[in-house]
């Protein structure tokens, strides 16, 4: 099985059609990061045209499981946009089962983790930190999910 590189666009087959995906980074404990791409495509588009569109949302994901089960298929690769090279700050919480609110977040740069609460309307916009599984995936493709509706 090849191994997935830094830099591969991801194909990702939806009921809305063709969307797409770009691998930033591999993190040692979570995987591949993939930055999911707005909109959707009959066909498949020029590759260059795919990695100038808006991320609507980051998140780690088993890109090599998928490709070896033919759920994406990497068709193309392109260099990582200067604004995509940092690794993104990522937010986590724990919910309270009674509330199912959360009431303190987390922040994670990659390597440390720090507590700040409440969560300030630009932290909202952080990515989900979690691996998502195929299924997630796809429906979160499908609806226009963003992290900033996530917010518990």
């Amino acid at each position: 099985m090849a191994r997935s590189k830094i830099g591969d666009i991801v194909e990702i087959s939806t009921g809305r059609g063709l969307a797409y995906a770009h691998h930033t980074h591999r993190h040692a404990m979570y995987g591949s990061l993939l930055r999911v791409f707005t909109g959707f495509n009959a066909e498949r588009p020029d590759v260059l045209q795919v990695v100038s569109r808006p991320v609507q949302f980051s998140t780690f994901f088993p890109l090599n499981a998928a490709v070896t089960r033919k759920l994406v298929q990497i068709v193309g690769r392109a260099p990582v946009a200067s604004s995509l090279t940092l690794f993104p700050t990522f937010r986590a919480g724990v919910v309270d089962p009674l509330t199912g609110t959360i009431g303190t977040w987390w922040l994670w740069d990659g390597e440390n983790e720090w507590c700040v609460g409440d969560l300030t309307p630009e932290q909202r916009q952080f990515p989900v930190r979690g691996v998502m599984n195929d299924t997630a995936l796809f429906e979160r493709i499908e609806q226009e999910w963003n992290p900033a509706v996530d917010v518990r």
